[in-house]
């Protein structure tokens, strides 16, 4: 399982790739002043920051409590993927129509939209950071030869 410190590095570095790549898209995208859809996204990250920690966590809680290796399928990426951004978009839709001076329904297409982004993003991300940064003790068990094989 990842350590605490594992996963601050991967919520920061997440956010801040995330933050790099959307605001100017979405600025673009939905002819909104870049100040203001980088304030937003900036709100966005801090929010999903905390988010992507609890939910990685309880994610992987729940991964040991069905007896599932940490080592995830391309089937369990993508459910991880889906639920993660599902619960991101109830808890930004408010904010951007807030923010943005936007009804609910327009919010919502918003972030469907964006949430496309993330999808992607999300995804790929975090097949990237599991190469980059694998699981504490699985590189290392991946590295001793096993028994009965010539070294």
């Amino acid at each position: 399982m990842r350590t605490t410190r594992d996963r601050m590095r991967h919520a920061i570095l997440f956010e801040l790739c995330a933050l790099a790549l959307s605001a100017p898209l979405g600025a673009a995208l939905f002819g909104v002043p870049v100040l203001d859809f980088g304030m937003l996204a900036v709100m966005g990250t801090t929010i999903a920051m905390g988010w992507t920690y609890l939910f990685n966590l309880g994610f992987d809680h729940a991964l040991r409590r069905a007896g599932r290796p940490q080592e995830k399928t391309l089937g369990l990426r993508i459910l991880h993927t889906l639920l993660f951004e599902g619960g991101l978009l109830v808890l930004l839709v408010p904010l951007i129509a807030w923010h943005l001076d936007v009804s609910l329904g327009r919010a919502f297409v918003m972030d469907v939209v964006m949430a496309g982004f993330y999808l992607l993003y999300t995804f790929a991300f975090n097949w990237g950071y599991d190469m980059v940064f694998p699981i504490p003790g699985e590189a290392e068990t991946a590295a001793i030869p096993s028994e009965g094989r010539a070294a």
